[in-house]
């Protein structure tokens, strides 16, 4: 390290890692010692009033760092992954600007790879989408879920078969570019080479646990009553916020469909289904280094990573 304790080069990081891992406090130790601010790379917490059902860190218990990227939305307004890109990279920009770590921490693997890597998405047209909206109100996301396996079977593997609106997105680009969903998702190449992922490593039978644990929370924390309040607002009309897990079982609860304990339970099960998804995801990502959960010295681990790439990319640079 060069001078003072802080590298020379604003480096970027992102932790990663299964919901219930511990990401949070790992990523509050990181921006307290590195001078940085978190950025929100979780989908959801990007709306205003999800707050029980995404675990999203009370203002006290922020440590006093600015956090970016939260409550930006109602829940009525989409989000797609490219508007979220923009808004992440400006503000990632203006920290380094001012030569402040951003520390980018949430579950959304996509969100995160689509902030660090180069990846340039493929644009819409409206006609097609509407044409493919309609095929899907038509014969359900079940059944378009399975054409999509046919033309693009790696895409189908990734999206979730009631997953109608991601469904509809990969037949969209596949129509208009005339090559597989797949082929447009992001190459592993840092769009900064000042950029450092640390993962948080976790064994299933803890994480598991972890996960009922933090489902039972939300649900005695009020998760129901934050749903009901939402659904005043426009929850189930919002495309994107509607899809949450915790969210989706509670809307079901109040429509009768399930009972308390059922819609808890589906919750811990999509959550455990979810948390393998981000993990075979991240899995694939050569660049991350992992950090056990319960390891005494991660927070000193996690820093020699950042520390190493930063001055790398300083060397890289010539120094300064």
């Amino acid at each position: 390290m060069h001078g003072q304790d802080r590298p020379p080069i604003t480096p970027v990081v992102a932790v990663v890692g299964p919901t219930a891992s511990g990401k949070t406090a790992l990523s509050l130790d990181l921006a307290e010692r590195l001078g940085g601010e978190v950025v929100n790379t979780d989908a959801m917490q990007v709306y205003r009033g999800m707050d029980v059902g995404t675990a999203k860190l009370p203002v006290g218990e922020r440590r006093g760092i600015p956090h970016h990227l939260l409550d930006l939305l109602s829940v009525r307004e989409p989000a797609t992954v490219a508007e979220f890109q923009g808004w992440a990279r400006a503000v990632v920009a203006e920290l380094r600007g001012r030569r402040t770590t951003p520390v980018l921490v949430g579950g959304s693997a996509l969100y995160t790879r689509a902030v660090l890597d180069r990846f340039e998405f493929p644009g819409t047209d409206e006609a097609v989408r509407a044409r493919w909206e309609a095929e899907l109100a038509a014969v359900g996301p079940v059944a378009l879920h399975r054409r999509l396996a046919e033309v693009d079977p790696e895409a189908a593997a990734r999206i979730l078969p009631d997953n109608g609106r991601r469904t509809v997105r990969a037949l969209e680009v596949v129509e208009l570019t005339g090559r597989p969903f797949s082929a447009s998702l992001p190459e592993p190449a840092y769009v900064d080479p000042a950029t450092v992922q640390v993962g948080v490593e976790i064994d299933r039978p803890t994480l598991d646990a972890r996960i009922e644990a933090r489902v039972d929370a939300m649900y005695d924390a009020g998760l129901v009553a934050e749903v009901e309040r939402l659904l005043d607002e426009g929850l189930a009309e919002g495309r994107t916020a509607s899809r949450a897990i915790g969210y989706q079982q509670a809307m079901a609860h109040l429509a009768g469909e399930l009972t308390l304990d059922e819609a808890r339970e589906r919750t811990v099960v999509a959550t455990r289904q979810f948390a393998r998804r981000q993990l075979a995801w991240w899995r694939k990502d050569p660049r991350i280094t992992w950090v056990p959960f319960d390891a005494p010295d991660r927070l000193d681990r996690a820093l020699a990573a950042v520390a190493a790439v930063a001055e790398r990319a300083d060397g890289d640079l010539g120094g300064g």
